[in-house]
């Protein structure tokens, strides 16, 4: 009896001690999963852009994945974002591949490419039925490190700026905010491309550093107050939608339990369908009834230089590789079957 009574005690505090050591480990696999992720948009942008998705993905995951939403530059610059998200110093970006200088082969066709798309859905239809979520996905794990996961439209790219353009000989000499792809195109039609924090952007209109933007649609311009700055949007734009990514960390993508992971990109597509409304909502309303910006537009026939320009410039990409040859046949074969479907797929 003693020596049951002995072994109680000896194994019941056994017992004790091991439950009082492992509740710290309990309570540490309660603690969220935190990520910091970085958009390319600042704040008064990123509230509609990116934060949508941030907070559905904080309340969806019952507290087991917690995001910090991080703007424009506030941990590293816009260009530094891919090696940032690379090396785990954020967590997760929304971006495109140009402005955060991803080195692929792809990257320029992020952002404004030059004419390739005319609306905002292009840009899913591409991605989902002729095979550009194949190619992104293949370039991005080459390159290692980073999960591509989602590509969506937002805005078309026209030029908003303090002096009227209504002809090709007004974009000479313009100084101009604008993407890395987009500005070595307009380049040839003497536009001065630069690239400044998108922060500084209103302010180097306001001081004569820059002579406008060509960056965004009209939503934007009246959203971030660059319509309080300039005077002018031009009907034309050198593409009809931007396209721009949701990109992770590829280790703490790894780490993350499927159905957070089902959670996470559910919430992507969520905000994907948000923008929609907001930018194409946005576009009519402000060019309708806004009083800030006056439209101009330069002339079909002399806008046909710029687009018959655009082809030989896809001409010239598709020589670096393969994968870009692949691309911008894609956009040639989308691009035939749009111009024969006519309205409202086309303007005639």
């Amino acid at each position: 009896m003693t020596t049951t009574r002995r072994h109680f005690i000896r194994t019941a505090g056994i017992g004790a001690g091991a439950a009082a050591l492992a509740a710290p480990a309990t309570l540490r696999a309660q603690e969220p999963i935190r990520w910091r992720w970085q958009t390319y948009a600042g704040a008064t942008l990123g509230q509609f852009v990116t934060k949508p998705v941030i907070d559905a993905i904080n309340a969806a995951s019952g507290g087991r994945l917690q995001i910090e939403l991080f703007y424009a530059d506030q941990i590293v610059p816009t260009s530094e974002l891919f090696r940032a998200l690379q090396n785990g110093t954020i967590d997760a970006v929304h971006s495109d591949d140009d402005s955060m200088a991803a080195p692929v082969d792809i990257a320029v066709f992020g952002g404004y490419f030059p004419l390739a798309t005319k609306h905002a859905l292009d840009v899913p239809v591409l991605f989902e039925q002729y095979g550009l979520r194949q190619i992104w996905e293949e370039a991005y794990a080459e390159a290692g490190g980073v999960v591509w996961l989602s590509a969506a439209g937002q805005d078309p790219c026209n030029f908003n700026t303090v002096k009227p353009i209504r002809s090709l000989a007004d974009l000479n000499g313009l100084k101009l905010y604008t993407f890395p792809t987009a500005g070595r195109f307009l380049s040839q039609f003497g536009v001065v491309p630069v690239t400044i924090p998108y922060e500084d952007a209103e302010v180097s209109v306001q001081t004569g550093i820059l002579d406008g933007m060509a960056w965004s649609g009209i939503t934007e311009d009246y959203t971030v107050g660059w319509a309080d700055v300039t005077n002018y949007i031009t009907a034309n734009n050198i593409s009809g939608a931007w396209i721009g990514s949701m990109y992770v960390n590829e280790a703490r993508w790894a780490e993350l339990p499927d159905d957070l992971k089902a959670i996470v990109r559910s919430c992507i597509e969520m905000g994907h369908h948000y923008r929609n409304q907001w930018y194409w909502g946005g576009e009519a309303r402000y060019r309708a009834t806004g009083d800030k910006l006056e439209l101009t537009q330069i002339p079909p026939e002399e806008w046909r230089a710029v687009e018959e320009a655009a082809l030989v410039f896809w001409d010239e990409i598709a020589q670096q590789s393969e994968r870009s040859a692949k691309v911008v046949q894609i956009f040639k074969d989308y691009n035939a079957i749009i111009s024969k479907s006519g309205v409202p797929y086309t303007c005639n």
